[in-house]
């Protein structure tokens, strides 16, 4: 599906598809936004090549799997991200990449799948930010980003609560809930890690492209760094977070075995000298010591009695029990 916005030097809207960008290459006026979701691959190529995208930009927008980027040519800018279409309170996320071709009075955006982000500027669309397609494509990642950040941010309380449960009562279910959390959170740590490095790049060494066309570019790439870089800070925390309390129920649940076993030591250590001597008396031998004593029974059980009462001292003393 192909959509495109263009706006005219007067300041006219108009909706319309692919036929719409040979209009616009032959009056040579105005800004156009060209969307395109879910397009036939061969048809998508030859159309992002008939607008002047690179070809080597061409290949890296339509690989499914290629990790998020930004890369200058001549006059247009492409970005990857991903982007993001659904969430929940359990970091279960959907993300969509997302490709964005910018050059001075163009903004292209190639997905395949819907997007938050663009829908949300596509259906409320500025003129003046028309005017700056580069400008367009920052704000279209910036608010992407911020909802990977609501996403932190809710997730904050979830995560406090876990940690407060694992002292007052741990229990398999929340480390099983703490082990699904930190496989996400490492996903979103290595995608946030990737935005944060498009940002500084484009913050560091800003294209000729976007000086040209906006003339603060510089704060709305601050803006769009300091957010990556807020978000990759969260994930990673919470990541260290989920990692301490697995490992500190881990070391709960082995100091909890070592006492159990401390205490089944103990009591073993008892009853093998008892159990020793009543082996010694338990022996079917017709000649043996004592066993015509009139209060031997009595002696015997007194003595297994001393016995273990001797070593249940001593290991109090020891600090055993």
């Amino acid at each position: 599906m192909i959509n495109t916005l263009w706006l005219q030097e007067d300041g006219t809207k108009r909706l319309g598809g692919e036929e719409q960008v040979a209009q616009w290459q032959t009056a040579q006026t105005g800004y156009l936004w060209v969307d395109i979701h879910s397009e036939n691959v061969s048809e998508e190529k030859a159309l992002l090549l008939k607008l002047g995208c690179h070809p080597l930009a061409v290949d890296d927008a339509q690989r499914k799997r290629h990790p998020p980027k930004t890369e200058t040519f001549d006059d247009q800018v492409l970005i990857l991200y991903r982007g993001i279409t659904h969430f929940d309170e359990d970091l279960n996320m959907t993300q969509v990449p997302i490709a964005l071709f910018a050059s001075k009075n163009l903004l292209i955006s190639v997905r395949q799948s819907k997007s938050l982000s663009i829908q949300q500027h596509w259906n409320d669309p500025k003129g003046d930010l028309l005017r700056q397609p580069a400008l367009l494509a920052i704000r279209i990642m910036n608010y992407s980003v911020g909802r990977y950040l609501e996403a932190m941010l809710a997730f904050e309380e979830r995560i406090n609560d876990l940690e407060d449960a694992m002292q007052e009562r741990p229990s398999d279910e929340i480390m099983r809930s703490l082990i699904a959390y930190k496989s996400r959170l490492r996903k979103l740590k290595r995608t946030f890690s990737y935005h944060e490095g498009i940002a500084q790049s484009l913050l560091r060494e800003t294209p000729a492209v976007f000086t040209d066309t906006v003339d603060d570019i510089n704060h709305s790439l601050q803006d769009l760094f300091d957010r990556c870089e807020r978000a990759h800070s969260l994930a990673t925390m919470f990541y260290e977070i989920c990692g301490d309390l697995i490992e500190g129920y881990l070391s709960l649940t082995s100091h909890m075995l070592n006492n159990t076993m401390r205490v089944l030591t103990v009591i073993t250590a008892i009853f093998v000298p008892l159990t020793f001597i009543a082996g010694i008396y338990g022996m079917n031998f017709e000649y043996i010591p004592e066993l015509h004593y009139r209060n031997g029974y009595f002696i015997v059980m007194g003595l297994m009695g001393l016995t273990g009462a001797g070593l249940l001292v001593l290991f109090r003393k020891l600090r055993w029990l």
